[in-house]
Order: structure tokens, then sequence, then C-alpha cells
């Protein structure tokens, strides 16, 4: 008897797991919600009556635990890499070239999914549990957001049947279906609280909730598209693989095509088109992908993409609106970008108030004023823009739209860049740029501080709190007016402060990004913090000498050598010294063979063993210093497939040029 528990246990999860497959995934239940919920409060008892076998794969463990602080990064296994995309058909066809040339004559075939808008991650399975979700984060690194994704319900948390791979990595969609947010709006709407204004950024909001439990009822739902790691793999195609996780219990897109060639590819684009707005999720094109997973292989990435898959994108939707007014952004660096404001508009699914004009050059060029018909489109489906004016319903009365004369947020000063198209804020102390420079110094890029996000910011400005990059390290000295500010209470701001402290250990590098110096990003901030070592020896150094490092350019050293002269760039940098900040770039660990040492390397074109970070890290780690441009100091240059200019550069200058394979051998190897 003392096996009757276990047994009925595991009756009870399988059965409901079955049960949720059939609700959720297949949509043919088979039993009513009263007789579910008997099975699930049976279960619910059993497990409360023996806590000792309480699963992480059991049904009732969807929701639970207390909520988090932060999410943790998870480096993937496989980097998540994104896909190139193509307009038209003619686009497609090149695509489809490619892949010919690129098999030496192989016969290929294609399968299209619909490319579902909403939010890509990755949950990983060991032993058919479900042991790890992640956003895709930047490729590399994602947030794990595992008890987030473990509320799905379409996401298993068990696999079931037969050839279950060990380690298996599955990619795909979160989505809010379009039935399911919008009766999640109407209840919203009905108890007089705001509403979402679409349901990819409604389901991007719902992923970042740090309490599981406040995902309950809002039914988003998962669907695989792809794979990252799985071992071991015994199947040759993905239609075979996605056949796989159907049996599993792993929900894929039941419109899934496979397509014998290009020609079949380009029907089903038409095909869509018309049609893209009868499904209940959004979907902004098609993606096409190389079936075999041998060719793929044999085809490679690049540094961003796979070569085997594309992603044909449906013609940006245009919608008219009536200008109402213009309002002004203030960036981190002072740049005033103006804003259109107009009626509500749908595009893509989406309610679309506000389109960037960019600049006042621009507003000329359209000749656009308020109180016009304007034509609004979103840019790659993302970016509202304003693209004309339709002149012929110009209204009698219109105002010009006239340049700022002062900054909107402070009133100061405004200029012209010089030879440039931008008006910028010249005013230091602008409280708008304030605001934008401590949300860009607190980034992950940058200073990595935890708990930092543009609602915290606004309102450490806001308060008097925080006027400089150093008053955030001085905040552990007003921690109970930081803990007062709202949302955030005693952990939030425990964790906030427990992340400045970190950051003070972040290398020269991070810091001299951080300091959104004008023309210095992040690959200038490591070339100088590896050649100068120190903050005093940059900040010392004269603009000739800079000039000598190898990528920067004499703007760049002039732009670094006026700040470090100028009594705001003294000072900034002084104050950071001073609350402990590190100001030395740390010697290479130059443990191992160090074949390259002394090389300065140039990496061009698209690799095939590897993709160019890869390479370019390798060369890092065998001592060699990676460069991005050809120069009489460039010791060698790495050319992949179509290396253009940097290729002909080298050999104009007579800089050897080897191949991938080439490399490898003087490397010693990965």
């Amino acid at each position: 008897m003392a096996d009757d528990p276990q047994r009925e246990l595991e009756r009870l999860r399988k059965t409901i797991r079955r049960h949720d497959h059939l609700y959720y995934i297949a949509a043919a239940p088979e039993i009513s919600d009263r007789a579910y919920d008997e099975l699930m409060a049976r279960l619910v008892a059993l497990e409360a009556e023996h806590p000792e076998r309480v699963t992480p794969d059991s049904p009732t463990q969807r929701v639970g635990g207390q909520p988090l602080d932060g999410f943790d990064h998870v480096t993937h296994a496989v980097p998540m890499l994104s896909v190139d995309n193509t307009y038209n058909e003619q686009e497609l066809r090149d695509f489809d070239g490619r892949i010919a040339r690129g098999l030496d004559g192989e016969a290929y075939r294609y399968v299209v999914d619909p490319k579902i808008d909403g939010v890509a991650v990755a949950l990983r399975y060991e032993n058919g549990v479900f042991v790890r979700g992640a956003t895709r984060g930047d490729g590399k690194t994602g947030d794990d957001i595992t008890q987030n994704l473990r509320t799905v319900r379409t996401i298993p948390l068990k696999l079931e049947g037969k050839h279950i791979p060990d380690r298996l990595e599955v990619r795909g969609e979160v989505h809010w279906p379009r039935s399911d947010f919008s009766a999640y709006n109407a209840q919203r709407e009905a108890a007089d609280e705001p509403t979402f204004a679409n349901p990819r950024n409604a389901t991007a909001g719902t992923l970042k909730q740090l309490d599981p439990a406040s995902l309950t009822g809002r039914k988003l739902a998962f669907v695989a598209h792809g794979y990252g790691e799985i071992e071991p793999l015994d199947v040759q195609t993905q239609s075979a693989l996605f056949e796989r996780f159907v049996a599993w219990g792993l929900p894929v897109n039941t419109e899934r095509t496979v397509a014998k060639d290009i020609d079949a590819v380009i029907a089903l684009c038409h095909a869509w088109e018309p049609r893209r707005h009868e499904l209940d999720y959004d979907i902004d094109g098609l993606v096409v992908k190389v079936d075999r997973i041998d060719q793929r292989d044999a085809l490679g990435v690049t540094s961003k993409a796979p070569r085997w898959c594309i992603a044909y994108k449906f013609a940006a939707e245009q919608g008219e609106s009536i200008l109402r007014e213009v309002d002004v952004q203030v960036g981190k660096l002072g740049t005033l970008t103006p804003r259109a404001v107009f009626d509500p508009v749908q595009l893509a699914g989406t309610t679309v108030r506000h389109a960037s004009l960019h600049n006042y050059d621009q507003v000329e060029r359209l000749d656009v004023r308020i109180g016009d018909v304007i034509v609004v489109e979103k840019a790659g489906e993302i970016i509202p823009q304003v693209v004309r004016v339709v002149t012929e319903k110009r209204p009698s009365q219109t105002e010009k739209i006239q340049p700022p004369s002062v900054c909107p947020a402070c009133g100061g000063d405004v200029a012209q860049d010089e030879g440039g198209v931008h008006l910028r804020c010249i005013n230091p102390s602008c409280p708008a740029q304030l605001k934008e420079r401590l949300t860009f110094f607190c980034a992950r890029d940058q200073m990595d501080i935890d708990g930092v996000g543009p609602a915290l910011i606004d309102q450490l400005v806001t308060q008097g709190l925080v006027r400089t990059y150093a008053d955030l390290y001085r905040l552990h000295a007003r921690r109970d007016e930081v803990v007062n500010l709202e949302r955030m209470g005693a952990k939030s701001t425990d964790k906030f402060l427990t992340g400045l402290e970190r950051s003070k250990a972040q290398p020269l590098a991070r810091v001299l990004a951080a300091l959104n110096i004008r023309h210095i990003g992040t690959r200038a901030a490591e070339t100088l913090a590896e050649h100068f070592t120190t903050m005093d020896r940059l900040a010392e150094a004269p603009v000739d000498e800079i000039e000598t490092v190898e990528e920067i350019g004499p703007v760049m050293a002039k732009t670094l050598h006026a700040f470090f002269r100028s009594s705001q760039g003294r000072a900034t940098i002084d104050a950071l010294a001073e609350a402990g900040v590190n100001m030395t770039q740390p010697k290479r660990d130059n443990v191992g063979d160090q074949p390259l040492a002394g090389k300065t390397i140039v990496v061009t074109g698209t690799l095939a063993r590897a993709s160019r970070k890869e390479v370019q890290d390798l060369i890092v780690r065998r001592g060699g210093t990676v460069a991005g441009s050809v120069s009489k100091k460039t010791d060698f240059v790495v050319a992949g497939d179509k290396a253009g200019s940097k290729r002909d550069k080298a050999e104009t200058l007579g800089v050897e040029v080897i191949d991938e394979d080439e490399f490898f051998q003087r490397a010693g190897g990965a």
C-alpha cells in the first residue's frame, strides 16, 4: 500500500497533462471544466498530504513561489541569431540562388511558417522535463523567465512519447491570441482599469513581470518554430523533427508548409498577404527555411543570421491621419527630435498616435504642417514614421512647423550641428539629457547596474537625488529616501544599491563607454582602454597620441581630448574616482599559448566555420588585437566570402590576406 499514493499521483498528473494538451493545443477537449477541476483538486489534495512527492513538472506547479527580485542572465548553448529580411519576389529568388550555389547542385526543399509577431523564447528540457525558459536577449545572453513561462498553458512541463532527447532546446514565440487579448482588455475596461495597446507589447510586458501570479488569466500561448541544442538528434529534416514535437506534446504552427521550390514559396507569400488578418494572432510575414538539417549545417551562418533561412516581410501597412501637433524629444546628447502627434490610426495591429519626424530638415523636405493629412507607416513593422503629406487634401488653414529656439525641457540655448542636420540643446545641466544619460550609464552594455529603468531614473532626477553620475554612488547614504520612491521598497532598493556597489569594479572600457562621450562607442572604448590602461594616462594624452591608437580617427581623438580638457569632463572623472569607481583596465589573461601576440588583425567577409565575433574573440584569447579597418599597421586580414573593400585595401597596401582555414592554423585551432 506504501506505493499507492505515488501511483495515484502519477496517474493524476498524466491524465491532467493529457487534458491540458487536448484543451490548449489540440483544441479538442474531452471533459467538462468541472470534471477537469475535480481532477486538479484531487491532485492538489494528494500533494498536500505528501509534500515530499511534489515534482517540478506537476500541473500544480505552473504558478508558485515568491516574486523575483530580478531576472538572472542565461547564456544560450547555441546563439539565437536573427533572421535576414526580404521584401519582394526578386529578393526571394536571389536568396534561392545563394542556396543553390551553396549546396552545389543538391536537391533541396523549404519549410515555410507564418512569422508570428510575438516574443522569442527558448525552452530547455532535460530528460523530457522543462527546466528553464529564457528570452532571446542579445542572441547570446537572455533573461531567465522560467517562472513566467511555466504559467503558459501551451508549454508542457513534461514531454510525453518516445525518442525524447536527453537535452532539448525548443525555440518559438510567446504571443497573446487576439480573441483572448480582446477579452482580457474588455475585463479591464469593465473594471475601469487601463487597457493594453496591442498584443505584442502586452506580451513583452507580461513576460517581464517579477511576480508570476500576476500572469494568471492572461492566457498567453507558445508556438515552436525552431530549435537550439538537441542531444541526441536523430532526424534529418525540420519537418520530421516537428512531427516529433507534436508527438511529444509541443505546440507547432498548424499553418506550416513544405514547399518543393522557390516558385511554391512565392505562391505561398502571395496567398498569405491578403489572409494575414484571418488568424487569431498577428503575423508580419513568412519565414522560409531549408528543410534538411545537414544542408543547413553545410550552408552555415553569418555573424548575425543563418544563411539557410530568410523572412519574407509583408509590405508595411500605411494609414492616413491628421497631424495635430509636433512635440520635441531630447536625447542623451541633447539632440532635439521632432515627433508627430496625430489622431489614432491602426497599423499592423497597433494603435499609433505618434511618429518620428527625425529632424527639422526632414520636416522641411516633407513640407509637413500642423493640420495636414499625413501618411504614416511602420518601418519594418516596428517604428512608426511619417512618409508623406497628402497635399491634395491640405486644408486652407495649416501652420508651418518652426524649429525651437530654446530647449523645450530646460529653456537652454540650442545650436545646429556644424555641417549636420541635428539641432541640439547645449545646456549640460538639462534634466531631460541627464535622465537619458543616466539610463544609458546604468544599462547592461555599460555599467550593468541591476534594477534600474527609466521610471526610477526619472524619479531620482525629479526628486533631486541625482544630478551627476557620481551621485548614483552616494545613494547608499540616502537609502531611506530611495525606499520611499514609487514602486521601490526595501527589496528593490537593496538590489539597486548592491548593483551600484558591484558596478564600481567594472573595467575602464565599460566606464569610458558609459560616459557617453560623442563618437566614443563600445568598440572605441575597449581599444582606448587596452592601449592606455588607466583613465589618468588617457586624460593626459595629447591629441596626436590618441590618434595613433588603431581605429581612433582625428574626429574621435579631438572629441575625447576636448572632454578631458573641459572642466565638466575633469570634474566627472574626479567625482567617479572619489566614489570608488575603478579607473583601470585589467591586463589580458596571457595564460596558455599566445601565437597571435603582438599581431593586429582585421576580420572581414562571411565566414563558414565560425561567426566573425567568435573569430575576433579567439584573436584576443590568442594575444592578438582586433582592428575594424585596414591600415599599414595591420599584420594580416582574415577574409571570408564577399570580403569587399577591406580585402581590396589590404591588397593595395600590401597587407597579407589569408582565408579562414589558414587563420585557424595560425591561431592554433579553436
